[in-house]
């Protein structure tokens, strides 16, 4: 994030000097070298789990962080460097019950129902499996923060060495999370593995196009995006605006969501391309997909939209109002 933060000033600071756009700026700033113009891949694993919906329950909190290490497991003898899990992979807290004024009304949620000692119990032990695996772990947990705020929906960005080097916080929630749940996050997140840049997104996130171009302009090769899901007959389109923001941005798009959905929108890794390139079964049971995700620093299509986002088209436009010439009207 303060990288992030430290670029964004050095561009805004560029811009203000030479009259440019933000995205030329950038593209100044950001000039390829020839590391960046080598072809880098890094195996992924996307990952659809088992929903657990009541963070009161010490068993179910237990039987989460289960299933998460075995899948774990399973990333690591595929050869993967990353596992990427659902938002609320250790437990997806439900609006009825966590509500204070009782399942029968939707209402402020009460935290302290939450086994919260459980929950930091679970995460440890990912962590240090992440560390024995060395394999880089990506997943959804409530993020508590001190009375009276709201907790954060977060998305935890642990490393192949067990640290937990990041934490992207939901920004765009729906209605009942921002009225009755949780506290909004303020700023992008990106991380790097093995050379290739990632991004974060969260919950409905999907729907919002700015997401996913201000990812492109922080120069991400894969945006990983971590959802409970939508209802069954919205989740096809749900995701397919997975491969929408894939193809119009040219970069990968890993899409994990809860077993359950999977019956019709099951997790799995959308291609620049727009296509999916690998997807769990449409079973409603956990599992993994895997893809091979590689960066192709000759194709034309990214630095020619960013191109003409910038000002390729102003030195062209014609001053004054066309219609006002009769020449050109029939």
């Amino acid at each position: 994030m303060t990288q992030n933060g430290n670029l964004k000033r050095r561009v805004r600071a560029r811009a203000a000097k030479t009259g440019e756009s933000y995205t030329a700026a950038l593209q100044h700033i950001r000039q390829p070298s020839p590391e960046d113009l080598a072809i880098r891949s890094v195996r992924i694993v996307v990952a659809q789990t088992s929903l657990f919906n009541d963070p009161r329950d010490h068993s179910a909190l237990h039987a989460s962080g289960v299933e998460m290490r075995r899948l774990m497991r399973e990333a690591h003898k595929a050869g993967a460097r990353i596992i990427h899990l659902p938002e609320g992979t250790t437990c997806a807290p439900n609006k009825r019950i966590m509500s204070g004024n009782g399942p029968g009304e939707i209402g402020p949620s009460d935290w302290t129902r939450c086994e919260w000692g459980t929950l930091r119990e679970e995460l440890e032990a990912v962590r240090r499996l992440a560390s024995e695996l060395k394999i880089w772990t990506v997943l959804g947990s409530v993020h508590q923060l001190t009375s009276p705020h709201r907790p954060h929906n977060s998305l935890y960005v642990i490393s192949d060495r067990g640290e937990l080097v990041t934490r992207y916080d939901e920004r765009l929630l729906s209605n009942t999370k921002i009225s009755f749940m949780y506290s909004p996050g303020k700023v992008p997140v990106t991380f790097e593995v093995d050379g290739l840049r990632f991004g974060c997104a969260l919950g409905m996130e999907l729907h919002y196009p700015e997401i996913f171009t201000e990812y492109e302009r922080l120069d991400v090769d894969c945006v990983l995006f971590s959802t409970t899901g939508e209802t069954p007959s919205s989740a096809p389109a749900f995701a397919a605006e997975a491969l929408g923001h894939a193809a119009s941005n040219t970069y990968w798009i890993s899409y994990s969501a809860h077993a359950p959905q999977s019956a019709s929108a099951p997790s799995g890794i959308a291609a620049p391309d727009g296509q999916w390139a690998s997807r769990c079964p449409a079973n409603g049971e956990p599992a993994i997909a895997v893809a091979d995700i590689r960066t192709d620093p000759e194709h034309p299509a990214r630095p020619w939209r960013r191109k003409a986002r910038a000002d390729l088209y102003t030195p062209h436009q014609i001053d004054g109002d066309p219609r006002s010439d009769g020449r050109n009207l029939f």
